[in-house]
């Protein structure tokens, strides 16, 4: 347990919603079609400062949870630290002599200040960033999308060995049309350094944890609890269950990262927080499973930040509540007083 941790993801959201720490601590974006209507030395002026920006964002989270207790050094960075990246109208762009060195420099340097401060990274594409599709298009788009990731990492300094400080790029299974055989197949097209990299979780459409079971001889899996209960509709799956030995054993060795969220607050407004809240009896009250994906804002729930501390013993968490920062300090100061409680009882 003492190595266990978890943290936010990708927004800082400042508790007393200071304007100024907003807009320093989180990244921005420019549109391609903006960026097109400019002339060629406005748009590098404007994708240029841009970056600057968000590579100083970047830094400016990784010292925040730099200074949190050991419990909170985890965090997933934002996916769109570079804005067109992966499009043909950025290519010249970013192939700036100056810009680069920004970009090789600043990350080099963030890189290094997680680990010396023992703060563990990850990154999350969004759900359109697949590594198989039966459009050759979109599965091209996947792959090259989730290589920009790769060369993040890289370029932070993670990008040999496998997922090295537990540094990884974790993405969803896609459409479930082409099976388990059909992500392995495009594990087979990913760099050497992105194979190294890359996790993949469970879904609540899709693929469910025991869809990818099948793949945790080829990859890290990431346990989402919360996709988990949806798909299942209603299991709470609990430490001792034989899958879990699967999804750490397909860590190779490297402490697993698993996912959290809890429905949202104002669709249970009478759910007893002491008590896990039951899928079936939900539903059958006129509540649609799709509404209960919904993210809350804070753990609200203590009887399910209990089962976040009992899978502490063999997993680090993302917290996927949507006050971020603000929902993820709630959790750990839950954890801790169930920990002291635990110590006085002995």
């Amino acid at each position: 347990m003492q190595d266990s941790r978890f943290g936010f993801c990708c927004k800082y959201i400042p508790e007393d919603g200071d304007a100024q720490a907003v807009r320093a601590m989180n990244t921005s974006t420019v549109t391609m079609a903006y960026l097109g209507r400019l002339d060629p030395k406005a748009a590098y002026d404007k994708l240029s400062s841009v970056v600057a920006h968000n590579l100083e964002a970047f830094r400016l989270q990784i010292a925040h949870v730099a200074t949190r207790p050991k419990l909170e050094r985890l965090h997933r960075l934002s996916s769109d630290l570079l804005p067109g990246y992966t499009h043909p109208s950025c290519k010249e762009l970013y192939q700036d002599p100056d810009l680069r060195r920004l970009i090789e420099t600043k990350l080099a340097s963030m890189g290094q200040l997680a680990r010396d401060h023992d703060v563990r990274l990850s990154m999350h594409p969004g759900q359109f960033c697949v590594i198989a599709s039966a459009n050759p298009s979109a599965a091209a788009n996947g792959l090259a999308e989730f290589e920009y990731h790769a060369e993040i990492m890289t370029l932070m300094g993670y990008g040999d060995g496998w997922h090295p400080h537990g540094a990884h790029i974790n993405i969803h299974g896609g459409a479930k049309a082409l099976g388990a055989e059909g992500i392995r197949g495009g594990l087979s097209h990913l760099s050497n350094t992105a194979r190294n990299l890359i996790t993949i979780e469970n879904d609540e459409v899709s693929f469910g944890l025991d869809d990818l079971l099948p793949l945790a001889d080829d990859v890290p899996l990431v346990l989402d609890l919360h996709h988990h209960w949806i798909m299942s509709r209603g299991e709470y799956i609990e430490p001792g269950d034989p899958r879990i030995g699967r999804i750490v054993a397909s860590w190779r060795g490297v402490r697993p990262v698993s996912h959290v969220s809890v429905s949202r607050e104002d669709l249970l407004p009478d759910q007893d927080i002491g008590t896990l809240p039951d899928f079936q009896s939900l539903v059958a009250a006129g509540i649609k499973p799709r509404d209960l994906r919904a993210h809350s804002d804070l753990m609200w729930n203590e009887a399910v930040n209990d089962l976040v501390l009992r899978h502490l013993t063999w997993s680090d968490f993302e917290i996927e509540a949507k006050l971020k920062n603000i929902a993820s300090e709630g959790l750990a100061h839950h954890v801790e007083r169930r920990q002291a409680a635990s110590r006085v009882l002995r």
